[in-house]
């Protein structure tokens, strides 16, 4: 199919991309970064509201499909090497980010202290669990009924039985590692190597450690909003090191039962005797 001729003027990169970043059309702030292929970008115009490409999924995805929260597009901009596009939007809900945030880009690195640390500095406006469920509630696409509390258009939304979690986990880890690359977030993983994913599982922990961190400094009689907002915070981030520890554990074909099994043998042994026996 021979693309239109303001198509044919834009650099996608090798994947057939171009990243997108969607600035608040009145205030100016950046909001989120995704990615456009021509289709994407092509139906932004036509339609006037953000249309993306979901790289884990290999498919178009409507900006607010899950969560309500879509982007009428007011202007599109070429940067001068043709290669990044930036959106003019206005956002509904004031809300662009899964989190519940007005924009992805909430945490800020402090640079006042010997060491620097990135500092979440803005709030949780809505909870995503209930932005998502109030949306499935409403729509009449059964799609987006399937999708879940922290619904995120590049990860996997599919409900599970949270006493049956860690099995479920195991089978799609499984499928994914014989899945094409471009096919999930996972299955890109793997394809490019155990490096990457131990890579993922450190960035995560590090997060994990200053979202700890950011909770220990709050007071919960003193400002209740954002003791929640940094409880869900370490929350989020914690399940995000046990995902990508599971995916390194299946890459060497070891099921979540071994772990759990180990931890179940520990049960109710003194930790000193534990250590001493290693």
């Amino acid at each position: 199919m021979t693309l239109p001729a303001w198509l044919t003027a834009i650099n996608f990169n090798a994947d057939g991309l171009i990243p997108a970043i969607a600035q608040d059309h009145k205030s100016g702030r950046i909001l989120m970064m995704a990615w456009m292929n021509s289709d994407a970008l092509q139906l932004t115009a036509q339609t006037q509201t953000a249309v993306y490409f979901s790289r884990s999924r290999a498919k178009l995805w409507h900006k607010g499909e899950s969560s309500g929260h879509t982007q009428t597009v007011h202007d599109i901009r070429l940067d001068c090497d043709a290669d990044v596009i930036v959106l003019s939007v206005t956002q509904a809900g004031g809300i662009a980010c899964h989190t519940g945030r007005e924009s992805c880009f909430y945490q800020r690195l402090d640079l006042s202290g010997q060491t620097p640390e990135w500092q979440t500095v803005d709030k949780v406006l809505k909870d995503p669990a209930d932005i998502y469920q109030a949306h499935e509630s409403t729509s009449a696409n059964s799609q987006t009924k399937n999708t879940h509390a922290n619904a995120n258009p590049d990860t996997d939304q599919t409900r599970v039985d949270k006493s049956s979690v860690l099995q479920q986990l195991d089978q799609v880890l499984v499928e994914r590692k014989q899945a094409d690359a471009n096919s999930s977030y996972v299955a890109s993983l793997y394809a490019k190597g155990l490096n990457k994913i131990l890579e993922k599982v450190g960035e995560e922990s590090t997060e994990s450690i200053i979202a700890a961190k950011d909770f220990a400094n709050c007071d919960e009689n003193r400002d209740k909003a954002q003791y929640d907002e940094a409880r869900h915070e370490l929350i989020y981030e914690v399940a995000d090191v046990w995902f990508h520890t599971l995916v390194g554990l299946a890459w060497f074909d070891i099921e979540s039962d071994a772990v759990l099994n180990e931890l179940g043998r520990r049960f109710g042994l003194s930790g000193i005797d534990e250590k001493a026996a290693r």
